[in-house]
């Protein structure tokens, strides 16, 4: 028997087929925001480290340099992303582009872990004399502005089958969040060199950091790769998608599901079925699954015994 020929491309789940995030335009103004907010605590902490002999200080001056790289790259990124959304030469648009981004940033994180790691053994061995009153007055300024940004680049919106939602924006807040975290084991450091006289808490503090600074890079560069690599994102969706067309008639020989953009993920599905139904049949039993934009079904009939 012929093979039925496939059916068109079921492609109209959204009015527009850009497959950026919803919060796109507003993630892109608040990352500029704090990239600029970033650059000011950088110069503050670096000068109020090397100012008062603060290692810990000179740390977070220095992950501070590495946030307002990052944060640079994803406002970047965002801003790519829009004007490529519609070129044609990106097959599924330019959603990956924010992926690319945060892979990226994954790598700078784990470069600053490097170097915060070397400065802080080298100081362990050879400590230096702290101002530890500035240098608290400057650790506390700086917390309170990593706490600030961290605020503003919370995401707002949850995706139900894509837990990574908008990586770009969870990148540079994952940066934040390790900043906060540093911030906070600095002042630790420092409060006990003053009053214990813990002099080898403050470069202890700094090595810690550092090992928190891999550890985020690592998830960063792990969540990134899947998305790259197109690893099937949810098993969930890729089960409620078989169970959807299935339930029509006919049998699923080949199912793919990658993500092509925050919240928006895309699926092949080759049926084997000896009673085809249209493809609107087909569109509307997956219609309801919104964080599925774009999907191609092809229809063929069982091979003859």
């Amino acid at each position: 028997m012929t093979p039925l020929t496939p059916s068109p491309s079921i492609d109209d789940y959204r009015d527009n087929q850009t497959y950026l995030g919803v919060d796109h335009v507003r993630n892109e103004r608040r990352t500029w925001i704090v990239a600029g907010i970033s650059l000011l605590t950088m110069a503050l902490e670096l000068v109020g480290g090397l100012a008062f002999h603060s290692i810990a200080l000179v740390a977070n001056g220095l992950h501070m340099a590495a946030h307002v790289a990052s944060l640079t790259v994803a406002a970047i990124a965002y801003r790519l992303a829009r004007a490529y959304a519609n070129d044609p030469r990106f097959a599924f648009g330019a959603g990956k582009v924010g992926y690319l981004a945060g892979f990226a940033n994954g790598v700078i994180l784990g470069v600053t872990a490097l170097v915060i790691s070397a400065e802080s053994l080298g100081l362990l061995l050879t400590p230096q004399k702290v101002d530890y009153p500035g240098a608290i007055g400057f650790g506390v300024i700086a917390l309170g502005i990593n706490l600030v940004c961290l605020a503003l680049l919370r995401p707002k919106t949850r995706h139900l089958h894509d837990r990574d939602g908008d990586l770009n924006l969870s990148a540079a807040h994952l940066h934040l969040a390790s900043d906060a975290m540093i911030s906070s084991l600095a002042l630790g450091s420092l409060v006990a060199g003053r009053y214990l006289n813990w002099t080898w808490a403050d470069p202890l503090a700094a090595l810690a950091g550092a090992g928190l600074i891999a550890h985020f890079a690592w998830q960063i560069l792990s969540r990134a790769g899947r998305v790259l690599l197109d690893i099937n994102p949810s098993a969930q969706l890729t089960s409620e998608i078989r169970g959807r067309i299935e339930g029509r008639g006919g049998r699923i020989l080949d199912l793919h599901l990658w993500r092509i953009g925050p919240g928006h993920h895309a699926a092949i599905v080759v049926l084997s079925t000896s009673e085809p139904l249209p493809t609107s049949d087909y569109h509307a039993c997956l219609s309801g699954l919104k964080e599925l934009s774009h999907v191609t079904i092809e229809v063929t009939s069982p091979s003859p015994s």
